[in-house]
């Protein structure tokens, strides 16, 4: 167990070096962390890994003899085959609804149908479901002008109109696939995609309920005031908001992209938990291969991306006549965070050989219900000290993921995977993208950011965390 651990405080030491002190890319920082990792693992941790996997003895001989190089080529390619396809195409999905102006129309038809006194809510939910195919860095440039826009109206809210911005779009990021963060946690883990939706949707609503409790307290607290920001002036803001809605898609077209891949992959999900025999209706026996095939979720993401592309082509706005450059530039972006993943499913494969989840699983074995506060807390820790929430939660997959598999759990490793989402909240501070963006872009000073963001989704993750340990006991689903 000794050498395991050292693999990976050194492995880990050498991700938040990387990115802290010499500033490399967090694709660098995690290969080269694999790597080393790889290269420390002796042979008889390989072999005892081999073992638990139920590899042949030719299978084990071949596996041992690896260089450490193939065997982190070996993970990486096997993770960029899991979420290749889907990342690209939520890319294109994200891409299309912001240039359309498909993402403008859902935000602007919910504040309309409950209302400017229910803005914060409307803003949550908007944000909560476009941060299911867009990354949150690009649903925030969307959102801030129209809570600008409407904070020009009702300036004693502005704040509480950023946070609810923030809540909505960052728990999200955090919990729902096809997001790249918690799909390749729900990949490593075993859980079915469906499955993971529901359960990031259930808990997402508990953790956005306590964002807005917090925002409701804050800004009676801490008053923020509007101010120029992002490039964009305030008489900017004035004019943008009153672009006709005419010139917007329809909502029904601008929803579908978003609601049809986990319409698909939910009926997918739940026609395999039923069983059928041959005394079933044969209308849905006939429809169940066509279920199976569009509820795959590399499939039902592609069919999502065609539409969306569809939608584009029929509402181009800015991109008229660049529709190609405009899908390229949604790939490129994508191809990034790619990367990133499958090089954190490199790390997350070769810790695993290193036998550490057994250690971990060995010593937690009559202490179940802590796996789920101890996974939350080892992914807060890589959060807070190197910045990404999507990096944390791949790093802390690879430690936990052998666990999962095992069948040995008290509860359906879906749990688990929650507690690893909640736990990429606490802190975000200054190493954090997120953090710069937030801040420049609504106008908060560092202290004011502190407040408003990072106080708040801490506070959200420990929430998140307290209500999945409850149905963890009440509900195992095992």
């Amino acid at each position: 167990m000794l050498t395991s651990i050292v693999i990976l405080f050194t492995s880990m030491g050498l991700v938040l070096a990387c990115i802290l002190l010499f500033r490399l890319p967090a694709f660098l920082a995690l290969i080269a962390a694999a790597w080393l990792a790889a290269f420390m693992t002796p042979e008889v941790a390989l072999q005892g890994y081999a073992e638990s996997q139920n590899f042949s003895k030719e299978a084990t001989e071949v596996f041992v003899t690896q260089s450490s190089v193939k065997r982190v080529i070996s993970e990486l390619a096997e993770t960029f085959g899991k979420v290749g396809i889907i990342i690209a195409m939520a890319s294109m999905i994200g891409k299309c609804l912001l240039t359309s102006g498909g993402a403008d129309r859902i935000v602007r038809s919910t504040l309309k149908s409950i209302g400017i006194g229910n803005a914060p809510w409307a803003f949550t939910g908007s944000s909560f479901l476009l941060g299911i195919p867009v990354f949150f860095d690009t649903l925030f440039y969307l959102m801030m002008p129209l809570a600008k826009s409407i904070g020009l109206r009702d300036k004693s809210r502005y704040a509480l109109f950023v946070m609810s911005i923030i809540a909505g779009g960052t728990m999200a990021h955090s919990l729902v696939p096809p997001t790249p963060g918690p799909l390749l946690v729900a990949t490593q883990l075993e859980v079915p995609i469906g499955l993971m939706m529901i359960g990031g949707l259930l808990i997402g609503c508990i953790t956005c309920w306590v964002g807005q409790l917090y925002a409701q307290w804050a800004i009676r607290r801490w008053p923020l005031p509007i101010r120029d920001s992002g490039g964009v002036t305030l008489k900017e803001l004035e004019r943008q908001s009153k672009i006709d809605n005419h010139n917007l898609p329809p909502l029904s077209w601008s929803l579908l992209p978003i609601l049809l891949p986990v319409i698909l992959i939910g009926l997918q999900s739940l026609t395999s938990t039923v069983v059928l025999d041959k005394n079933s209706s044969q209308i849905v026996l006939s429809a169940l291969p066509w279920i199976n095939l569009l509820g795959e979720k590399n499939t039902a993401l592609t069919v999502s991306a065609i539409l969306a592309i569809f939608l584009l082509y029929r509402f181009p706005g800015r991109a008229k006549g660049q529709i190609r450059e405009s899908l390229e530039e949604a790939l490129s972006q994508g191809g990034l965070i790619l990367l990133i993943t499958s090089a954190g499913g490199a790390f997350g494969g070769v810790l695993q050989q290193t036998g550490i989840a057994q250690h971990i699983q060995a010593w937690a074995s009559g202490y179940q219900f802590t796996l789920l506060p101890l996974a939350f807390s080892v992914t807060a820790l890589i959060r807070t000290a190197q910045g990404s929430a999507t990096v944390a939660m791949i790093t802390a997959v690879g430690i936990f993921s052998g666990m999962a598999t095992s069948g040995e759990l008290a509860f359906h490793p879906l749990y688990l995977a929650l507690a690893i989402g909640c736990g990429s909240k606490p802190f975000p501070w200054m190493n954090d993208s997120g953090f710069w963006i937030i801040g420049r872009m609504s106008g908060m000073k560092e202290k004011e950011t502190f407040r408003y963001f990072s106080f708040m989704i801490s506070l959200m993750g420990l929430a998140g965390l307290a209500a999945i340990m409850i149905a963890a006991f009440l509900l195992p689903l095992k």
